[in-house]
């Protein structure tokens, strides 16, 4: 598909995604999208490790999935084909805000300028979370750049993510998280459980509460996802981890060919371009999915049998 914004080739599948080609707008979109996670998390019931507060990915974008609103419940939106965020109520109301480029600041007064138009009454606390030198929305006029081509080649990475991370969370019936994006480190994730407590974490990541990290990770987890990189990580990847990591597992032997143990993350990475250009993109992607599992599971003596087992349909 032509790309009419830079003239090129795209591939709609898997495009390529270039940190340094859309850092301003991955930065807009970043603050963006923790408004509308704040709003869920502000309103939606308390879910263990935070998952009331994730987002998801849908065939136009990313949702809320319904928030409960008194009587009401509403739905945010953003829509990265027709490039709107859209707020849609069950009583049939709703309202549209264009997404081009515009101060965080100004997105976060016609967000919540919207919701007030539709009767939703809800305040957030307006400090973003997990970023250096956070700046609260409402004065945030620093980030104010939306390339809807590259956010649209962003969602669609997280189109076929999403696909084949479902795909893997299949075949585990032990505890599971939802296939789910989080605002605050933006990144599409998936998580096994193995069924027993971990050590309490040590906190420290950037602007987050260490009381948060340490539900998130109060019991043990085999954890992976995507991230279009940032800091040290200069191109998007896919990631791995596991929490508490057992003894052995940066030097397990792990697939595909081009992955690699990342000290300083203390993560598998796979580099995104890695799976672009592969003859069969689900086969690598579902390897390192898999393989990573598995040196969690053998390394920290999982109960496989009982978390492996066929599910009862």
């Amino acid at each position: 598909m032509a790309d009419p914004v830079h003239g090129t080739l795209i591939d709609t599948t898997w495009p390529s995604l270039p940190l340094a080609e859309w850092q301003d707008t991955y930065e807009t979109l970043h603050m963006w999208t923790q408004i509308v996670g704040k709003i869920r998390l502000t309103l939606a019931p308390k879910i263990n490790h935070w998952w009331h507060s994730t987002l998801y990915v849908t065939p136009r974008g990313l949702t809320t999935s319904s928030i409960a609103c008194g009587t009401r419940t509403f739905e945010i939106s953003f829509n990265f084909l027709e490039h709107q965020l859209q707020i849609d109520t069950s009583d049939g109301t709703s309202r549209r805000i264009a997404l081009v480029s515009r101060s965080v600041a100004d997105f976060y007064q016609d967000v919540m300028g919207a919701l007030r138009a539709l009767g939703i009454d809800v305040h957030i606390w307006t400090m973003p979370q997990e970023v250096q030198e956070p700046i609260p929305f409402e004065q945030d006029d620093k980030h104010a750049v939306y390339d809807a081509e590259y956010a649209q080649r962003f969602w669609r990475i997280l189109l076929q993510a999403d696909r084949i991370m479902t795909a893997f969370r299949s075949r585990f019936i032990g505890k599971s998280s939802p296939v789910h994006f989080f605002w605050g480190s933006f990144d599409l994730a998936v998580t096994r459980f193995s069924g027993r407590l971990a050590p309490e974490h040590p906190g420290g990541v950037p602007n987050m509460a260490d009381w948060v990290t340490r539900e998130a990770y109060s019991h043990e987890v085999s954890s992976c996802g995507f991230w279009p990189g940032g800091g040290a990580v200069i191109e998007p990847v896919f990631y791995a981890y596991a929490y508490p990591t057992p003894e052995g597992f940066a030097d397990y032997l792990i697939q595909p060919k081009e992955a690699f143990y990342n000290s300083q993350m203390g993560e598998f990475i796979l580099p995104y371009e890695a799976v672009r250009q592969a003859d069969n993109p689900d086969e690598v992607l579902q390897s390192f999915l898999q393989s990573t599992y598995e040196a969690a599971a053998h390394l920290g003596n999982w109960d496989r049998a009982a978390l492996e087992g066929t599910p009862v349909l």
